[in-house]
Formats: C-alpha cells, structure tokens, sequence
C-alpha cells in the first residue's frame, strides 16, 4: 500500500496562487487576535470585509491598511 500524499494537480502557468480573499479566521490569525475581536473589528468598519451570500471575507489587503491607519492613528495621539 502506498502511504505517499496523493498527487496535487499544479496551478496553471500565470495563476496567482494567493488567496483573493481571507476568511475571518485567516485575517484574525494574520493580525494575531482572537476571532472575536476581528468580527468587532469588521462590524466597527475599521476591517474592511465583503460578503459573498452568507460568508464573510477579508480582502488580503485590507489588513495592512488597517495597521497603517492604526500606526498612523498612534503617531498622532502621542
């Protein structure tokens, strides 16, 4: 019997192979916090989201938008 991990078809030439969206498990990870908070976050407007029928998804980039705004946010309070 082969134990060897089946065979996964390449990505076709020129195909990104980066998600084009992020669960809310995945941005909250990339942020290092809780799911929770990622929801409050998205629900507040400060996580941008989009939301395809029932699920809820995070554009890779909207993550580090949020953290420029946050840093930018921190440098003029200080």
């Amino acid at each position: 019997m082969n134990t060897l991990a089946p065979e996964v078809a390449p990505e076709p030439a020129g195909v990104d192979p980066s998600p084009l969206l992020l669960t809310v498990e995945e941005a909250a990870r990339r942020l290092r916090i809780g799911r929770t908070l990622c929801y409050s976050l998205i629900r507040s407007g400060d996580l941008e989201s989009v939301t395809i029928g029932s699920l809820r998804r995070v554009p890779p980039e909207a993550i580090p938008a949020f953290v420029a705004r946050l840093r930018k946010s921190n440098c003029a309070a200080a």
